[in-house]
């Protein structure tokens, strides 16, 4: 048995391996992408207070905790039948988009950008967040800013920059004030500007790169309001492979589109659609469902990414991309937002004392893509079921497929080089998995590269 480790994959958040089986010609046979860590969340969940789950679920994930806050909120807003008054929508809205821009600004520039603009054959040593400080300072701190941006709208909107407390059912606990919403806005600016600079070098990443890494041909759901792009309200949309409508849904309804399921060589449950194919979510998926983004400057990098790679593109690494297009979104969405003086207002709670529903189903987009939330409570308001459908355990399938058809192409005579070690990472990148939301973790275990002779089936 030949077998070779890379500890750890880099720049993903949580910890997982890839499993490489050689066959006896030194040929890839199957390859599979396995998390080994472990999910607790949906069951100490049960037993505790209904308006507790905005604050406990946060706790899943330090990098997407008001994705679960925002997700929770809206699932208790229907067990409690409640209607958000405008400024507390408005605020929650605000809330995502600071989300976003933490998100994808860390996802794009800190994450993924060193193997485009740095070089994915580049030494380990140079490739990462440091080589990018040195050889692009400018675009590394233009980086920092935006996300520095995200964290702070997070903080003022939220109560804290990492796991926010504010959605409560019904609304919002804490208003805006006109200060911090001037303060906010000159911040907004300032992100929306370095962003609109940076669409220039953000659409050539792929210029050299080989689109067809990570290949694989599945459907694509995400939430969309009229063809637009939307993070918080709208039903889910399901799209074919061949781009035609198959299903949507905007609540408990999921159960008939979706089924969730388990294979042996990883504790990282899968998502599929019930009529068997597999499918995907997040930036690709949004911008495959959207025919305009809601804002100037993203509308016109939308319709650049179209004329590049299509109307509906199948393309792993676009992801990449779509990412970007989505930073834009959001940053102008912010602008417009803090623009409104009404944002400040003091509605922004309605009354909830009764339990009128014992179900409720929170469904929005997080930047990895849709999240759902779903929980059941006895008439006393206590969880008796809860079930979390985060975007990684949609995006697994994807994942596992993607991380076997790089390893075909790259791993000559089963060896395996740092470069290609690093062209297979650059798929599962593409993604931005969540491990720690996908298993919620407890523990640390190493992230490691396995290649060997006898083991796992091939899918």
């Amino acid at each position: 048995m030949k077998e070779i480790s890379i500890n750890p994959v880099t720049r993903i958040e949580g910890h997982a391996n890839i499993k490489i089986n050689i066959d006896d010609n030194n040929n890839v046979s199957s390859a599979h992408f396995q998390v080994v860590e472990l999910r607790g969340f949906e069951k100490f969940l049960i037993g505790s207070a209904i308006e507790e789950a905005p604050r406990i679920t946060p706790r899943i994930c330090g990098i997407c905790p008001t994705s679960h806050h925002v997700a929770s909120a809206k699932a208790i807003d229907q067990i409690f039948g409640a209607e958000l008054p405008g400024t507390a929508k408005k605020l929650r809205e605000l809330l995502m988009a600071g989300q976003f821009i933490h998100s994808h600004s860390l996802h794009f520039f800190m994450l993924a950008a060193p193997d485009f603009l740095i070089g994915h054959d580049a030494p380990a040593g140079d490739r990462n967040l440091v080589g990018l400080v040195k050889s692009e300072p400018k675009l590394a701190k233009a980086a920092i800013e935006v996300r520095k941006f995200g964290q702070r709208l997070t903080e003022a909107v939220g109560g804290k920059p990492i796991h926010p407390t504010t959605c409560i059912p019904g609304g919002i606990s804490a208003a805006l004030s006109e200060q911090k919403r001037a303060e906010l806005l000159e911040m907004a600016k300032k992100a929306l500007a370095i962003s609109q600079e940076g669409w220039n070098t953000a659409k050539t990443v792929l210029d050299s790169a080989d689109k067809s890494f990570g290949a694989v041909e599945t459907a694509f759901m995400g939430l969309s309001e009229n063809s637009k792009f939307s993070i918080y309200d709208g039903p889910a949309v399901i799209l074919g492979k061949d781009k035609s409508e198959t299903g949507r849904f905007s609540g408990v309804e999921y159960l008939n589109f979706i089924e969730e399921y388990s294979e042996d060589w990883s504790y990282l449950k899968f998502a599929r659609l019930k009529s068997g194919d597999y499918y995907r979510v997040g930036p690709l998926a949004r911008l495959n469902i959207a025919s305009e983004m809601g804002t100037p400057l993203a509308n016109a990098a939308l319709s650049e990414y179209k004329e590049a790679f299509g109307d509906f593109t199948q393309t792993t690494l676009a992801y990449n991309i779509a990412r970007y297009i989505e930073l834009l979104a959001c940053c102008e969405k912010a602008v417009s937002l803090l623009s409104d003086s009404s944002i400040c207002g003091k509605d922004i709670r309605c009354k909830t004392d009764d339990i009128l529903n014992t179900r409720g189903v929170g469904i929005i987009e997080a930047p990895r893509g849709t999240l759902i939330h779903d929980y059941s409570v006895d008439d006393k308001g206590f969880i008796t079921k809860c079930n979390l459908i985060v975007a990684t355990c949609q995006n697994n399938y994807a994942m596992d497929r993607g991380v076997e058809d790089v390893a075909g192409k790259v791993i000559q005579n089963g060896v395996l080089s740092e470069s290609a070690a690093n062209k297979i990472e650059m798929v599962i990148r593409a993604y931005d998995p969540c491990i720690s939301c996908a298993t919620h973790a407890i523990g640390k275990m190493p992230i490691s590269i396995d290649i060997c002779r006898n083991g796992y089936k091939k899918m």
